[in-house]
Formats: C-alpha cells, structure tokens, sequence
C-alpha cells in the first residue's frame, strides 16, 4: 500500500506539470488553431533564465523566477508578432512549418550560446524539502505543484468565463472573420493568448526544472510532446479537457513503469500508444468537440 501511496504522488506530481504545460498549448489551438511547437522551447528558456538569475546575477530564488517568467512571456508574445502574425492568411502548413522552424532556432541558439552540456538547476531550500508521512516520503514540491497548477488553472479559466476578453477569446476561437467584423481587435486577442500560454510555460518550465533539476537546451523536446499528447487526449482546445489528459497521462505513465518495471525503457512510447488509441476511437478527445475542419 505505501508503495503505491508512494506511485500516486509521483503520478499526481508528473501529471501536474503536463496539465500546466498542455494548457498553453491548447489556448493557442484553441484561438487560431495553430500547434505552437516553440510552446515546449519556452520551458526551456524560463529553466534558462532562472538558472543564470541565481547563479551568475545572484538574484533572490523569487526574482529570478519572476524574471524569468516575464521574460518568457514577452519571448512569446514576440514569436507570436514576428513569426505567425505575417502568416495568419497564409495556408496552415505555412504557419506549422515556421512553428517548427522556431522551435529547432531557440534549440539551437541554446546550444550554441549555453552549450549542450546539462547543468544543475538550484532548487531554493524555501520550496523544496522531505516530508515524510508514515514510510511514504516525498518532495514538498508533490504537493506545491499541484496546488499552483490548480490556482493557474483556476484563473485561467475565470479569464476565459468571466472577462471582456475571455468573452472575445471565445468568440474569436468560434469564428474568425464574423469576430473582426463586430470590432473585435483580433490582433490583441491573439497577443493576450500567447501572454497567457507564455508565461504558463515560464511557469512550467520552472517547476519543471525544480522536481528534476537539470536544464539543458533539448530538455523541453519530450515534455512538449508528451504535453501535446495530453492536449489532445482531453480535448485540444478545451482547457479543462487539457487539465485531466495531463492528469490522465502522468498516472498512466507512472503506473504502468512502477507495476511493470520490465516495460520501463518503453515509457515514453506509452505516450504515443495512448495517442494512438485516443485519435482511433475518440479524435475529439475526452472533453473535445467532433467539428469538421474548414478547408
């Protein structure tokens, strides 16, 4: 029983970080259907920019992380103007290329600036710290990440519900063309997407690297996959659909590595098998819509 406790924690930890990461990507999706692969290399640059904060400028753990997601944020906002905006009437295959092409650009400017080689992320003594409850023992941070997924989530959502502008996101997301008609500012809209999405991946990309503290340039390569499959598996476009795909993929990848510990060189593929099933028997996912693409 402790040692399934023990896998439950890991799971509900895990599947946090894919729920706040796949949230970005389904926004974006959501917004202007558009799969924002550079969503995974932002995870990436936040790592980057708090590792350097603490370590080379000695900033306060807070500040660094703060900057850090500001950063990303206008990172972001500014692939986002340069990178996908001059292609919006363009055909999509155009803007998934250059969503392709800036994620391999930040990888490799990574590489090239920082150096391939990993490095170790400092986790502030403040955050991180062994609880221990009977014989299960854990990081404070399986209980911090899900809280603060849950807060994002939670404010997220009252963004979308309960705003000017989640009311114009929603719209914008159901048709495109009737929105700029009735003088919605679509440009904006779009920008104050990426904001959010953005610095949900800063955030991300922070609590990443503080449950498995190493940052080097490829390390938001597999997470951002695995974030896309859980996107997808809820529901792409649907942020609560996103919020239990990730849930759903990091107890599913957890369990099935601790219960079949001969099948643990395979977990990631578990990933793609899950995918798999998911497009053959329910491509809407589990809270998506079943719509017909517009050519």
């Amino acid at each position: 029983m402790d040692i399934f406790l023990q896998n439950v924690a890991n799971s509900i930890t895990l599947g946090s970080l894919y729920a706040l990461i796949a949230i970005g990507y389904t926004m974006v999706y959501g917004i202007i259907r558009l799969i924002n692969f550079a969503h995974a290399d932002l995870l990436m640059v936040a790592a980057y920019i708090a590792f350097y904060g603490i370590l080379i400028f000695t900033l306060p753990w807070y500040w660094a992380f703060i900057l850090a997601i500001v950063l990303t944020t206008l990172l972001g906002v500014s692939i986002e103007k340069v990178a996908y905006r001059p292609l919006r009437n363009s055909p999509r295959i155009s803007v998934l290329i250059s969503a392709i092409g800036v994620s391999f650009l930040l990888q490799n400017v990574a590489i090239v600036v920082i150096g391939a080689r990993p490095k170790p992320f400092p986790r502030p003594e403040q955050l991180v710290w062994n609880i221990k409850v009977g014989e299960i023992s854990f990081l404070s941070l399986t209980i911090l990440i899900p809280i603060i997924t849950f807060i994002l989530l939670i404010l997220v959502m009252f963004i979308v519900k309960r705003t000017k502008m989640g009311i114009a996101m929603r719209a914008v997301s159901r048709d495109f063309e009737t929105s700029s008609l009735m003088s919605v500012d679509v440009n904006k809209v779009i920008s104050t997407t990426f904001v959010i999405g953005s610095a949900l991946a800063g955030v991300g990309g922070i609590m990443w690297s503080m449950q498995y503290p190493q940052v080097d340039p490829l390390m938001g390569l597999f997470p951002g996959i695995k974030c896309f499959i859980a996107a997808v598996m809820g529901g792409i476009g649907s942020i609560p659909g996103a919020m239990i795909g990730g849930f759903v993929l990091g107890i599913c990848e957890i369990m099935i590595v601790a219960f079949l510990p001969g099948l643990s060189g395979y977990r990631d593929a578990f990933a793609f098998v899950i995918l798999i099933l998911i497009l053959l028997f329910r491509p809407g996912g589990i809270l998506g819509e079943s719509t017909v693409e517009k050519v």
